[in-house]
């Protein structure tokens, strides 16, 4: 089963879910969607999920596509799930900045996820993290925070 996480913003993320709607994915796909309205033929659709049911998905999925929110893509990773995340970029009204842009990077230069930028074949990524190793998520709050704050200082 395939999660997918938009989270909580206002904002629509209708671009991601293009994305997967149009991919040759056949797995099982449920959408915590928020705010998002989207129709689909291929997806299970929820809204709003509460904490222990979102825990519960996770820990069924066998791979977590989501978008760039930091706490989505670390409650991922920390339970040791396949990431792919896609940042909310201002541009499409997304969000009201690009930080999730930065907060995609980042992970994914260090190894603990794929990102998924608009270019992307969706398809060629999820066939990649089939096999691909990921790093393994070890907490370096402090780190990284300092890490993230000179990034987007810059």
């Amino acid at each position: 089963m395939i999660l997918v996480t938009l989270g909580t913003q206002k904002q629509s993320f209708n671009r991601l879910l293009d994305m997967i709607e149009k991919s040759n994915i056949n797995d099982k796909i449920i959408v915590q969607a928020g705010y998002t309205k989207y129709k689909s033929k291929k997806m299970k659709m929820l809204d709003f999920v509460d904490y222990q049911e979102m825990d519960k998905l996770i820990k069924q999925a066998d791979l977590i596509i989501t978008h760039g929110g930091t706490g989505s893509i670390v409650t991922a990773i920390k339970q040791g799930k396949k990431v792919i995340a896609c940042p909310r970029l201002k541009k499409y009204g997304e969000h009201v900045d690009d930080h999730q842009k930065q907060i995609v990077d980042i992970f994914s230069e260090v190894g603990y996820i794929l990102k998924l930028d608009e270019n992307d074949d969706l398809d060629e990524l999820v066939q990649k993290i089939q096999t691909k190793k990921m790093i393994p998520f070890k907490s370096n709050t402090t780190n990284f925070i300092n890490n993230l704050k000179k990034e987007i200082d810059c």
